[in-house]
């Protein structure tokens, strides 16, 4: 299953939760996201972190949306290694981020 999130909005996610001064901005980035946006990007981390496999990601999403009980932003920035773990879940589901980074950093 393809995410239902743009990846540039991952990738904008990750040098945000890099950043040390931009928490806020990263909060305010993740409430503006829809809930399916919201539920796509928990289930990334998910993989990343090794909480679901790759060929889980349905079954991660399933539980991102019946598990939501805490805002998205707060849960996710209460999460160790948050950049690390949605790159890692980017990989881990095969997912290319050349294009969406060059687009970010060539801005």
């Amino acid at each position: 299953m393809t995410p239902d999130i743009s990846i540039k909005k991952v990738v904008y996610i990750i040098f945000l939760g890099r950043e040390t001064n931009r928490e806020g901005e990263l909060h305010a980035f993740i409430d503006g996201l829809n809930d399916d946006e919201k539920a796509h990007l928990v289930a990334i981390a998910w993989v990343g972190r090794g909480a679901f496999d790759a060929e889980d990601y349905d079954e991660a999403v399933a539980t991102a949306y019946a598990e939501a009980t805490t805002p998205t932003a707060d849960y996710l920035l209460g999460m160790p290694h948050l950049s690390e773990n949605l790159e890692q879940g980017l990989e881990e589901l095969d997912i290319d981020v050349t294009e969406a980074e060059e687009d970010f950093f060539d801005r």
